[in-house]
């Protein structure tokens, strides 16, 4: 079948004009987007700033929330920014939206451990039961706080011990918080005879703790009659002292009152003496 010359010039006329028509509009739709993706990732991070700057001048709200969020709010900006720029090429953007909804509940669904993680950081940071430095006991956890993240904490037991505790099973439990307070009570029970003079071993020790300058006047120290054996009984001495000082002060303590026991001839009960042992002969 012949070609018409003619017809074949007007088919060419029109798909170039159909080409540079769309050239033109997606070029418009081009500058548009680098536009939308330049203003939206200053937007994104002036608003990480403000909102960082802003949290700042609360009272007590932690810096690891203030990362927390402000990224957040930069991360949300920038997914719009994304959103609107596929829109400028006719993407159909409620698709995209129900597809991101789709992908975060399949992410949390995956990740229900770590999101409670999240949520439990949130608010040991939030509520601050316990900050970096004091001594903690949650469970069977006990140590030293080096640092509250959003998914774990990192603490540090008296043997030197590192320990990574989830942040959910720190909330979870009970928390026992032996510096928060500042000050602690300590015990000290030493057993002595039951020939010696009672008062004289309480007075003694009532000395100890007013020579200790870590011992605290107030509330003064008390010494009393814990228990009563048959041939025994226990002294305890308990006074108040500052959580940092505790358990060198016991430590101080336990030795100069044993000392003082000595100086003063207060005796200690002897252990009962061992049954003698009894060797079966054999014979053959």
């Amino acid at each position: 079948m012949p070609i018409d010359p003619e017809n074949a010039v007007d088919t060419v006329q029109a798909g170039l004009a159909q080409l540079s028509a769309l050239i033109v509009s997606y070029s418009f739709s081009a500058i548009g987007a680098v536009i939308l993706l330049v203003l939206g990732y200053i937007v994104a991070g002036l608003a990480q700033r403000s909102i960082y700057a802003g949290l700042g001048h609360i009272h007590g709200f932690d810096v690891t929330l203030r990362h927390f969020f402000s990224r957040i709010a930069r991360y949300a900006i920038l997914i719009l920014v994304v959103i609107m720029v596929l829109g400028q090429f006719g993407v159909q953007t409620a698709s995209i939206i129900a597809a991101i909804g789709a992908i975060g509940l399949a992410i949390g669904l995956a990740l229900q451990g770590t999101l409670q993680n999240i949520a439990a950081g949130i608010m040991l940071l939030a509520l601050r039961p316990f900050r970096i430095g004091e001594y903690v006991e949650v469970g069977a956890i006990a140590g030293t706080i080096e640092e509250v993240g959003l998914f774990a904490t990192t603490l540090r037991t008296v043997e030197g011990v590192y320990v990574l505790a989830p942040n959910s099973t720190l909330w979870n439990q009970p928390v026992r918080n032996y510096t928060r307070n500042g000050a602690r009570r300590g015990d000290i029970t030493l057993t002595i005879g039951s020939w010696n003079d009672i008062d004289l071993a309480q007075k003694t020790m009532l000395g100890v703790a007013a020579a200790e300058r870590r011992v605290r006047r107030e509330p003064a120290p008390i010494a009393f009659v814990a228990t009563v054996g048959d041939s025994n009984v226990a002294i305890t001495l308990r006074y108040w002292t500052s959580a940092a000082d505790f358990f060198a002060t016991q430590i101080d303590l336990t030795k100069r009152a044993k000392q003082a026991f000595d100086s003063e001839g207060i005796s200690i009960p002897a252990p009962p003496p061992e049954a003698p042992r009894q060797e079966a002969a054999t014979r053959q």
